[in-house]
């Protein structure tokens, strides 16, 4: 048994830091769980800032000093990025040496190559710290839930997109406005694309679905959607049906194959998820076995997700002491991944929420909903509101919910919505899963 492992940290930002504030702090809780303590020796960032206490721990400018120092036996890549992480931590595993990650997007984007290089070099790549921050969903799925066939998962996997959401619901501001106050508060970047349309959700649904169904990582076949053109009267009108609006990624498999899918999601407001508001997190899981569970907490900052990263170092260190341990990166051999494809979005069946602005007419409604029904499409609820004028013309808004059909058939049915006279514009639609 070792008596001491040492630890390199590759960049010290906000989560860097915490993941050496946490491992200094709890040191001696730490080394009872893994066995050895676990000793921080080198780390790689371009400067220690004014607030950042390291003690006599070597520092290199250089990120790659850390992945060749020869005594370094786990390397924390957490500068973030794709490339250059992706290059320091094929690196540090042709070293060797054992890599713990906190970079969804090189899980999600280059993971394949880094998993199948890690059991090349017969060392584990960990990353709970990639999805949801201080929640351990990746161990509740790939080792909690392995009894079970997972059916599908569903989570508020983006707290920027969740604060902005719930804003909007609470008070009543503009997707603008909201987002305008996010950036002040720091949960939102200079450039929110990441966050609003999907992306970063995209990234982390990725890495659960192929967990959760054990399927190689493809991002690339992710189907996103943002947040930017729900308005205050979509959230109003699904309120008033029973409904509130969340950004969720959906990743369920069938017969067929796979959804994998970020977009607005109207959700019953009797589901538990509908109450996750603000920067929160929360993950559901349908296993056959075990039925639903559900998984709630910080997404982000700091220490919660150094809790996660350290956890993965302590799983790391518990290998070093006892090798045959090792979980499999993504649950399932790797000789054992299925090849069922990813479903593209039009394949997918769900049930709509749509928002039509339409003249003040007699036999509009009949008309809209005569194309429903030509098309197969069952109305579970419709709303007409009270015309408001709009240049010349008196208009107002039908607001439907229709029950489950697949969507590219929804589709050639806006379309000949749109070519009715009476419509005004495009009709909003907002996907609605019963979960």
């Amino acid at each position: 048994m070792n008596s001491s492992l040492q630890i390199g940290i590759c960049g010290l930002g906000t989560v860097g830091y915490g993941s050496y504030t946490v491992l200094v702090e709890n040191a001696k809780e730490i080394a009872r769980r893994a066995g050895c303590d676990l000793v921080v020796s080198h780390i790689g960032t371009r400067r220690i800032k004014a607030h950042q206490e390291v003690g006599e721990v070597r520092v290199s400018q250089d990120v790659f000093a850390v992945a060749d120092d020869p005594d370094i036996d786990i390397v924390l890549e957490l500068i973030g990025g794709e490339e250059l992480a992706k290059e320091l931590v094929l690196k540090a595993i042709s070293n060797g040496k054992h890599v713990v990650t906190a970079n969804k997007a090189l899980i999600a984007v280059h993971g394949n190559e880094i998993f199948a290089a890690a059991k090349k070099n017969n060392v584990v790549v960990a990353y709970e710290a990639a999805v949801a921050g201080g929640i351990p969903i990746i161990k509740a799925i790939r080792e909690g839930l392995a009894a079970n066939q997972l059916q599908w998962l569903a989570g508020i996997i983006n707290g920027t997109g969740n604060f902005i959401l719930t804003e909007m619901q609470e008070k009543g501001s503009e997707f603008s406005a909201v987002l305008k106050q996010a950036q002040e508060l720091g949960y939102a970047e200079a450039d929110p694309s990441f966050d609003v349309e999907g992306i970063d959700a995209a990234h982390k649904l990725t890495i659960l679905a192929s967990i959760a169904f054990g399927i190689p990582l493809q991002f690339d076949k992710a189907y996103t959607e943002g947040i930017g053109d729900i308005t205050i009267e979509d959230i109003h009108y699904s309120e008033e049906l029973g409904y509130r609006i969340k950004h969720l990624g959906i990743a369920r498999q069938s017969e067929q194959g796979i959804e994998l899918r970020v977009h607005p999601t109207l959700v019953s407001k009797d589901k538990l998820i509908a109450s996750v508001n603000g920067v929160m997190n929360a993950v559901m899981v349908q296993g056959n076995a075990v039925g639903s569970t559900m998984y709630y907490g910080p997404g982000a900052g700091a220490l919660p997700t150094a809790s996660a990263v350290i956890a993965d170092v302590i799983d790391v260190a518990r290998v070093f002491n006892c090798p045959e341990s090792s979980v499999p990166a993504l649950g399932f051999q790797t000789d054992s991944l299925s090849d069922k494809p990813v479903l593209p979005i039009t394949e997918i069946e769900s049930g709509y929420y749509l928002r039509i602005s339409a003249q003040d007419k007699a036999g509009v409604l009949a008309d809209i909903t005569e194309i429903l029904g030509d098309f197969g499409i069952n109305i579970e609820a419709v709303i007409q509101k009270e015309p408001h004028h709009h240049d010349t013309d008196q208009v107002l808004s039908v607001i439907i919910l229709t029950h489950e059909i697949k969507e590219a058939v929804m589709n050639e049915a806006i379309v000949k919505i749109e070519e009715l006279d009476a419509v005004g514009g495009k009709v909003s639609r907002i996907r609605m899963d019963k979960l």
